[in-house]
């Protein structure tokens, strides 16, 4: 990895902008994580479920073998646990309610049926085969176009088809459609894929008799949330439910929803007064895990000569499987894909209808990018086939496009608040980087191996931390507002830090410490986060959406600052000067040439009363705060990315040769981090863009059940990534901070397919549609009329693949 930093003078060694390691690294390095896989407690049983081998059924009847009985359990069996139910003020919105084990009827393909459980996972495994289960077949609706024709047997009882939602957007199009000079279609989807983290749904309860209260251990992002669900579904009071989160394995949003998992073993901890763990496996995953990513798009561009765009419209329509999730629902994914089709782009002309159809598949859930990685394939496909019907290169019509430095702050036409950057110089830094001269001239000369060279560009933005306005218009059931977050002094001259959003790999053990730094000037490593608890934290709604640093971070910062006046007008009295003339650096309070520790500054609070001054605030070293940005419509990062592509036009083989990325998410916190989100977000999305595909065949069977068939990208796949910032803060957070952490996941596809379609713009072929695998590539060149000629003619359509 090669970066480039454009950053102000001044940093602190430990403080904002500074580039040091993470400090969670080397637990995890060294194996003494804390993953509920490890844990151990007395009378631990381990929990197993009985799954639907079939994609859409009625349940006609069910037998458990007498060694069995009491060790199974039915839906029946749960009486108090309540169904999950996703509601939304949407207006278009029809309710889902998942039962915690299929009731009289399954959706998918890996549906709990039914639960056991036993000393051992094995035993519990057994235990679920004594089970038999009669199921009367209904329809299957394996992909939109089938659940919409439907007129009977709707995925839910109730409903009118089989429509979550249907939301539409209609702003100028008609006027400024009408003087196109140019008009461009595409048609462009997405497959479905996986989320893959490392650990799967784990989760871990018992009931703790001394507090009477429920403790639900679970890798999650939204612990708070969770304790919400868990006590709104198994009707319990939410002081009498506990929700920990300790290390997690990964998230990318499958970890923040109400897991079907989690509600059936708080509801056996509740009910038994015992400990019970549930540990997802792969293949349970690949089958049964929440699926992401299938979106399919019908785009119209209307544009002048030059390919300036006055006008777009857009048809999507999503594959939201069988149920919509608690919290957040469909209506979160359906209203992203709305909102955030014109990107960086500034026409002001469109006419959008999303929908989300229900498929006898898992449901869809928010995935790193919510939305974004499938609209920026779409919206940069379009714009790269707008750029070869007007004949220029597509970064031509990508800089004439773009929202200009000037025109900030911009509100689009989805009333989207872009608030700070430049866009055009992005781009421009990404065709310096990947050197398009020298691309083109290479391409002129031919390669001696015979691959053809290709290039492709893409520029994004990405709403970060977004507020309670926005989620308020997509009438999820949880509403965020503000964080909160406390900061305490301990006696001895360290800090704790407890905040409500929790971690699962964006090292915020490190970030929040450097926040902290920034204004108390304590070292990092005397700086403590305490998170992942709701017995010990303040509220929050967790870690989704880019949020945590911006909203999380905010209110540490906050409330640092409350502190800051309470420890320099006691290191003031200890020094002899006033408070105005005290500054702390380096873990002292300093005036001119006199300085005192911050540890005696504390010890005076704590443990030494006498040395206080007479007015101190007798608020104490401690501060708790809530915050959310000035603007709660999100603060927009951007990024533009490019990459040369090698194709082999004899094996259909593609390789990435060189990828850069130019990024500017306002104030950096730590550098190294940042980057390691980008390299990890680029990674998935090559996933998306050649390998990862959850195939289903006509009765809704999952063909992929391993990573043998469920195929990633590996060390071997992920090129050298070179990277380059700019800093542009953002007017609205504290220190200028944007999120960042789905970015990188973005725009890869777009970009990927972008440089293989311009590798083999000569053969008159385009190719839409993910992945882009080498056996699509060999399919669309032996359909190519043109696949004998390697010349580069000017190709302004093509049959797209």
């Amino acid at each position: 990895m090669t970066v480039s930093h454009h950053i102000k003078p001044g940093v602190k060694p430990q403080g904002v902008g500074a580039r040091i390691p993470r400090k969670e690294d080397a637990r995890h390095l060294h194996g003494k994580g804390n993953f509920i896989g490890n844990m151990a407690m007395p009378g631990l049983c381990e929990v197993a479920f009985l799954r639907s081998p079939l994609a859409h059924a009625r349940i006609t009847d069910v037998r458990i073998a007498e060694e069995a009985q009491g060790q199974v359990f039915l839906r029946a069996s749960m009486p108090d646990a309540k169904d999950i139910v996703a509601d939304s003020t949407l207006p278009t919105y029809q309710v889902s309610a998942q039962p915690p084990l299929a009731d009289d009827r399954v959706r998918f393909v890996g549906e709990p049926v039914a639960m056991t459980f036993a000393p051992t996972r094995a035993e519990a495994e057994d235990l679920a085969e004594m089970v038999e289960v009669d199921y009367d077949e209904l329809p299957v609706y394996v992909d939109v176009k089938a659940a919409e024709a439907a007129t009977s047997d709707f995925m839910h009882e109730g409903w009118k088809d089989n429509v979550f939602v249907t939301l539409n957007a209609n702003n100028n199009f008609d006027d400024l459609a009408a003087k196109a000079e140019v008009v461009v279609k595409r048609e462009i989807d997405l497959s479905r894929q996986c989320m893959l983290p490392m650990e799967g749904i784990a989760v871990l309860a018992y009931w703790d008799n001394q507090n009477s209260q429920l403790v639900v251990y679970t890798a999650t992002q939204v612990p708070h949330l969770i304790r919400t669900g868990i006590a709104e579904f198994l009707d319990l009071p939410q002081e009498q439910v506990r929700v920990i989160s300790p290390d997690v394995g990964g998230g990318f949003g499958y970890k923040c929803i109400l897991q079907q998992e989690e509600l059936c073993v708080a509801w056996l901890a509740k009910t038994y007064k015992r400990p019970f763990r549930y540990l997802e496996d792969r293949r349970e995953h690949l089958i049964a895990g929440a699926n992401t990513r299938e979106h399919y798009y019908e785009m119209t561009a209307y544009a002048d000569k030059q390919g300036r765009l006055l006008a777009l419209d857009a048809k999507v329509t999503i594959s939201g499987g069988a149920y919509s999730v608690w919290p957040f629902t469909v209506g979160l994914e359906t209203g992203q894909a709305l909102g955030n089709i014109p990107g960086p782009y500034a026409f002001r002309g469109y006419r959008c209808q999303t929908r989300c159809v229900a498929t006898n598949k898992p449901g869809f859930l928010p995935y790193r990018g919510v939305a974004r990685t499938g609209v920026c394939f779409a919206i940069e496909l379009t714009l790269d086939a707008l750029a070869r019907e007007v004949g220029r290169e597509p970064w031509e019509v990508r800089l004439d496009n773009l929202v200009q430095p000037e025109q900030m702050p911009y509100v689009n036409v989805t009333n989207k608040h872009l608030d700070s950057g430049d866009y055009p110089a992005s781009l421009r830094r990404a065709l310096e980087m990947i050197n398009v001269d020298a691309v083109r001239e290479r391409q002129k000369k031919g390669e001696p191996d015979g691959r053809l060279i290709g290039l492709g560009v893409a520029t994004y933005t990405e709403q970060s931390a977004h507020g309670t306005s926005v989620f308020a218009a997509w009438g999820t059931p949880v509403i965020p507002g503000f964080d909160q977050a406390s900061v305490k002094l301990t006696p001895d001259g360290g800090a704790e830090l407890r905040v409500g959003v929790h971690s699962h790999g964006q090292g915020m053990e490190t970030t929040f410490a450097q926040i902290a730094n920034e204004i108390l000037s304590i070292d990092i490593n005397r700086i403590k986060l305490v998170h992942g608890d709701t017995g010990q934290t303040p509220y929050s709604s967790g870690t989704y959406a880019s949020r945590s640093l911006v909203m999380s971070g905010g209110a540490v910062s906050k409330a640092c600052k409350q502190l800051l006046p309470r420890v320099k007008k006691i290191g003031a009295h200890l020094l002899g000067v006033t408070a105005d003339e005290v500054t702390l650096e380096d873990g002292y309070a300093c005036a001119g040439d006199k300085r005192v520790a911050i540890a005696d500054i504390t010890n005076a609070w704590y443990i030494n009363p006498q040395k206080l001054p007479a007015d101190v605030d007798a608020e104490g070293l401690e501060v708790s705060v809530g915050y959310r940005p000035k603007v709660d419509t999100g603060s927009f990062t951007y990024c533009s990315q490019a990459a040369v592509v090698a194709v082999d036009p004899a094996t259909g083989a593609v390789e990435i040769l060189d990828y850069v990325v130019v990024e500017d998410c306002g104030t950096i916190v730590n550098p190294l981090v940042v980057e390691g989100q980008t390299i990890g977000g680029i990674a998935q999305g090559i996933g998306t863009a050649f390998y990862e595909e959850m195939p289903y065949d006509e009765q809704g069977q999952p063909l992929a059940s391993t990573l043998a068939d469920y195929i990633m990208p590996g060390a071997t796949e992920v090129p050298n990534i070179r990277i380059d910032h700019f800093e542009t803060p953002s007017p609205h957070t504290e220190f200028g901070a944007k999120g960042m952490g789905e970015g990188g996941a973005i725009a890869p596809p777009a970009v990927l397919f972008g440089a293989v379609n311009d590798a083999l713009r000569a053969y008159g072929v385009e190719f839409a549609h993910t992945p882009l695998t080498p056996h699509h590539v060999l399919d669309a060149l032996e359909q190519s009329k043109e696949k004998e000629s390697i010349s580069r003619p000017n190709v302004t359509a093509g049959a797209t693949v």
